[in-house]
């Protein structure tokens, strides 16, 4: 009996896709958890790693939160949800997203994409700016203090 579920569990799994994309690994030293006089306290190397979805996958999967692509977008069951004002989106446009027509579920996307916009703006800036310390001017001073010629007499101008 254990063959059997152990037989249909692998079928089962290998039925499934499997899928692949980036991940990032970062590597930290953090504090060990207990604390004895025995062992001297050595920082623990901890490293975390998950998946990342690119900026291009993101973009794509929010132009398409509300309305479909075009050749999903064009089906009988699609032409038969716009008439009613069903908004069914998704990247296959097979989720109910809510009761909009067409022209608002535009808007429901536009939105979503500015807000994906700034996120990603929020994300590459800094909310610090970056201040250093002002030079000192060059015109502080005049020419003459700063390279003093040797027995100079004034010149007259020419005019």
């Amino acid at each position: 009996m254990g063959r059997l579920a152990a037989a249909a569990a692998t079928v089962m799994l290998l039925s499934i896709p499997a899928q692949a994309g980036p991940v990032v690994c970062s590597t930290t030293y953090e504090a060990p958890l207990g604390s004895s006089e025995e062992t001297a306290l050595q920082p623990v190397e901890v490293t975390r790693c998950g998946p990342v979805q690119t900026t291009a996958e993101l973009l794509d999967q929010r132009v398409f939160s509300y309305t479909a692509p075009f050749a999903r977008g064009i089906d009988i069951t699609h032409q038969f949800t716009d008439l009613l004002g069903i908004s069914m989106g998704g990247g296959d446009g097979t989720k109910v997203m809510g009761f909009g027509f067409p022209d608002q579920t535009i808007v429901w996307d536009g939105s979503a994409i500015e807000n994906t916009y700034r996120s990603l703006l929020e994300e590459q800036s800094s909310p610090l700016p970056r201040r250093v310390a002002d030079l000192e001017s060059p015109y502080s001073n005049s020419i003459r203090k700063r390279m003093p010629l040797p027995d100079a007499a004034p010149v007259r101008g020419l005019w």
